[in-house]
């Protein structure tokens, strides 16, 4: 009788230590992805949420109304393009920047099912996204390709029709012999493979970015990720011809 209690206790404390842990389970949130559409929800010094809404309604509201033919789309480096650069390069193309500060692919695939999309019909979308995978979801390589995938299999969704200039994912870190240079590498050799000349055109401008000997100077990315107006240049310089041609 004794170790018939025994055993009824052993086994009552493995059921409710199974039931804890589905509970807790439960309770814990899914660990954020790249490729599951998320919308801003967290409260950075340089950009609050209530300035990210902001930006979102305003690409919005072009997007319902504006007439666009190059659209423009990614975070911070894409929004942080030097004025005078954009007005010489861009604009007489009509085009729009959908670019967000912090943002990862995730956010981008928020913003397109939330009404970036609306009534436009771009005939070429410049994308640049991915990075910000890395930093804020914690990404391997894999994951971030992933993410970057799903946000080109929208834009084809969107706009079947529309070139897509697919940019790599720009070397950060200073020393060439950082590991997120390794990293970015091998993103961009998984994403390459998305070109198919048709519709979805791959090119990596980041190496321009870079010294000979593979370091970033901070006279070309002044923090060693956003390019200064220096770097705009060289992207600008080396980008506009490729969209021009896509535009034909």
């Amino acid at each position: 009788m004794i170790q018939a209690k025994k055993i009824l206790i052993q086994s009552c404390a493995a059921l409710t230590l199974t039931a804890l842990c589905q509970f807790a389970s439960a309770l814990s949130p899914t660990p954020p992805s790249g490729t599951s559409p998320s919308k801003r929800t967290i409260e950075y010094d340089w950009m609050p949420v209530a300035a990210w809404d902001k930006m979102h309604a305003e690409d919005k509201v072009i997007a319902e109304y504006e007439d666009v033919n190059v659209l423009f789309l990614g975070d911070s480096i894409t929004a942080g393009w030097d004025w005078q650069i954009w007005e010489k390069n861009f604009k007489p193309l009509k085009a729009a920047n959908f670019g967000i500060g912090g943002d990862h692919t995730a956010n981008v695939l928020w913003r397109l099912q939330h009404g970036a999309i609306g009534n436009m019909q771009p005939k070429v979308i410049v994308l640049l996204i991915g990075v910000n995978n890395f930093g804020h979801l914690h990404e391997t390589p894999e994951q971030v390709a992933a993410g970057v995938t799903n946000v080109v299999a929208q834009l084809q969704l969107a706009w079947p029709s529309s070139k897509i200039l697919l940019n790599g994912v720009f070397p950060f870190d200073e020393q060439a012999t950082s590991v997120s240079r390794q990293q970015v590498k091998k993103v961009n050799q998984i994403i390459a493979q998305l070109d198919n000349r048709k519709t979805i055109f791959y090119k990596d401008y980041g190496p321009l970015l870079l010294q000979k000997n593979g370091n970033i100077s901070p006279a070309i990315m002044k923090d060693f990720l956003h390019p200064t107006s220096k770097g705009y240049q060289i992207w600008a310089d080396a980008m506009l011809p490729d969209i021009q041609q896509l535009l034909k």
